[in-house]
């Protein structure tokens, strides 16, 4: 039995295994998704987001809980700070979900993915991450975010169903509006809701939905309090999130098939990105070299290499 077909066949070493292989990227991952792609597209993948400290670990946990009493497994890619030492994920131990995981027989797989400081490049391990529990029979598959700002949108387009976590602090709510988190978010949960402040952070979110213009795909953010320590809230968290699933099924290829695009021309775009330095590396040393100090500008130097592109293209 090769990797792809040990994936398909729900095998937990298969996974772990193909998982190491498309995060490593190259032709190796690229070619294991291609197997596995055709075998994708049944599992709904929801993405945890929000600022560092929110509970988005802890909140997790009791979705995992929620989803395997109700008979379903649940995979989950929790992308993790680096060390910068070794570039490996630094909360890679996830204790608390671990426990979970060593309680289940297959239920439950968890994966942390290392940010390594890249945002694009991220958001496709995290999709073919994605890919590999969704081709392994994973009926859910939680991306949680490792909660450092613009970052998260890029990661969080990974998911059918965004969720951004914050908590009472009214700083979240500045923060929310300044790194693009309104934008992405399907629900909107206000996490250690047994702090006094919840109810005005609750309010002031749904202040800042109605005043924006209207989403063109007409749903209507929920903002729902919830207290993952406690375990309070989760029902109400579920039913949004099961509310924005069933929003979505009466478009659910074109949702697809929009991620698809997007993630075809990020690949195309990062390949001709590199194939446009490997041939353009010496040519701009050499430019560097051989420019007086006050022709060695930075617009100039790119319009050289631009009309050198162009000189080749058209010869």
């Amino acid at each position: 039995m090769d990797l792809a077909e040990g994936v398909l066949a729900g095998d937990r070493r298969a996974v772990a295994r193909a998982i190491s292989v498309v995060e490593g990227g190259g032709a190796a991952g690229a070619a294991l998704v291609d197997r596995l792609y055709p075998r994708t597209g049944r599992a709904w993948r929801i993405g945890l987001t929000g600022p560092p400290g929110a509970g988005k670990s802890t909140l997790a946990d009791r979705l995992i809980g929620h989803f395997r009493d109700a008979g379903q497994r649940v995979g989950v890619v929790a992308v993790d700070p680096s060390s910068p030492f070794t570039g490996g994920a630094l909360l890679g131990d996830r204790v608390r979900m671990d426990e979970r995981t060593a309680g289940e027989a297959g239920g439950v797989f968890i994966r942390s993915l290392a940010a390594r400081g890249a945002l694009g490049g991220l958001s496709e391990a995290t999709e073919a991450v994605g890919d590999v529990l969704d081709a392994a029979g994973y009926d859910v598959v939680l991306i949680e975010t490792v909660g450092v700002g613009q970052g998260e949108i890029d990661v969080a387009e990974a998911a059918d169903t965004v969720v951004v976590v914050v908590v009472p602090e009214s700083g979240d709510a500045v923060q929310a509006m300044k790194a693009g988190l309104m934008e992405i978010a399907d629900v909107f949960a206000v996490n250690k809701a047994e702090r006094p402040e919840a109810g005005r952070m609750v309010r002031a979110l749904r202040q800042m939905l109605h005043l924006r213009p209207p989403p063109e795909d007409g749903w209507a953010v929920p903002v729902v309090k919830t207290s993952a320590v406690e375990g309070a809230g989760i029902g109400s968290l579920v039913a949004a999130l099961e509310g924005h699933r069933a929003h979505l099924a009466a478009r659910w290829d074109e949702t697809r098939t929009a991620r698809l695009r997007r993630r075809v021309r990020q690949l195309v775009e990062a390949g001709w990105r590199a194939r446009f330095w490997d041939a353009r590396r010496s040519a701009l040393d050499a430019a560097l070299a051989g420019l007086e100090a006050a022709d060695r500008t930075p617009h100039r130097l790119a319009a050289r290499l631009l009309e050198r592109e162009g000189a080749d293209r058209e010869g």
